[in-house]
């Protein structure tokens, strides 16, 4: 994935379209951050979106007791919630914060807040008392694929957050193709990754502003 900063103007469209798409809560595997406002005479405004950061090697993976955590072969981290027994250690391995655990209670109150008492209550998804991150909308990309379609071109092999990204911020496909849009774009600008010094080797990719210091 590639984040253009220089054009995210910080709506949360993603946000809700991750939470939509993966019924989950607002804010669980997507967040924009509000850095502020530089102090440069343009006084720009700067937003940062981030999400699971689907790193090379990924400490979260190292960590996990049962193997519940794995990486595919196109590089996405997910979780096996079949697997997962909810201990958190890749909660507490991963420096991106991007992982979360939805405890019965949790979820519970959301319903109430959700829901009024007459309405029917939903099923217990799957993700209560499991470890849940952002995995690229993988479902929906793998089933775009088996159809011979592409990632980050055709909008059904394409993760939610991209598609609704309404200043066209958000890029997502295949790197190793040089063809593609993402991999030509990333190719053509100066990126950066979050908290590169770490090792982890992130998989999401950022356009900054010159101006703008990355965390």
């Amino acid at each position: 994935m590639l984040i253009d900063l220089t054009r995210c103007i910080g709506c949360g469209a993603c946000v809700v379209a991750c939470a939509e798409s993966n019924k989950i809560t607002s804010n669980y595997w997507r967040r924009v951050i509000d850095c502020g406002t530089s102090e440069s005479i343009d006084r720009e405004t700067v937003y940062l979106p981030f999400n699971c950061q689907h790193c090379s090697t990924p400490p979260c993976l190292d960590v996990c007791p049962t193997t519940a955590t794995y990486q595919r072969a196109d590089g996405i981290v997910a979780i096996d919630y079949d697997k997962c027994i909810g201990c958190g250690y890749c909660k507490v391995a991963c420096p991106y914060l991007a992982r979360v655990i939805l405890s019965q209670n949790e979820y519970d109150l959301e319903i109430k807040t959700m829901c009024r008492p007459s309405a029917e209550v939903p099923e217990i998804p799957d993700y209560v008392g499991v470890c849940t991150k952002c995995h690229f909308c993988m479902p929906k990309i793998d089933k775009g694929l088996s159809h011979g379609l592409r990632p980050g071109i055709d909008a059904d092999a394409t993760p939610a957050c991209v598609l609704a990204c309404t200043s066209k911020a958000l890029y997502f496909g295949d790197l190793n193709d040089a063809g593609s849009p993402i991999a030509q774009r990333v190719a053509s600008h100066r990126t950066v990754c979050l908290q590169e010094e770490m090792g982890t080797q992130p998989r999401v990719f950022y356009i900054a502003h010159p101006k703008q210091v990355m965390p």
